[in-house]
């Protein structure tokens, strides 16, 4: 773990979107990934989604929603961490604060997915306590569904039961 972070999360704001959606694939080390962040998230999802800051500037966020078909079920949709503070207990805070929102709406669970070859998600992912859903393929013991997102975007599930 990196050192301890000085920063403050707080719900995301239709405003601080054009801040995010600007480093957002910088920060995933150029992959292309802006396009799988719509606005509404910003917008419709504001009590699930939040960003963390430092000094008045964006170092992470997470943004996520309360399943519709499945009431229970809370879903994080997409996060991302500046890796300048990655390490510092950001990524930790902002899930704890959904996850805190999350029961508030009366959600036991948080599902999310990540990509079989994100090897420091899966790990933050498990140490969070996130347990592997099945998959129809398998890498290193690791259960992936394939073409879950799509035709070549296979993605681990993950779920968490929330107390």
């Amino acid at each position: 773990m990196g050192p301890s972070v000085d920063f403050e999360v707080r719900h995301a704001e239709p405003s601080d979107y054009a801040t995010v959606i600007a480093v957002v694939d910088e920060w995933w080390g150029g992959r292309q990934m802006a396009d799988g962040l719509p606005k509404l998230f910003f917008v419709h999802f504001r009590y699930t989604s939040f960003v963390a800051e430092q000094a008045g500037t964006i170092i992470g966020f997470v943004a996520g929603f309360r399943s519709q078909t499945f009431p229970e079920v809370a879903y994080i949709h997409y996060v991302g961490i500046d890796p300048a503070v990655r390490g510092g207990g950001v990524g930790r805070a902002l899930y704890e604060r959904f996850f805190k929102a999350a029961l508030r709406l009366g959600c036991s669970e948080v599902q999310c997915v990540t990509a079989p070859v994100n090897r420091k998600s899966i790990a933050f992912h498990r140490a969070l306590g996130f347990e592997f859903l099945p998959g129809d393929a398998e890498s290193d013991g690791v259960p992936y569904s394939t073409d879950y997102d799509g035709r070549g975007a296979s993605r681990v599930r993950f779920r968490k039961y929330l107390t």
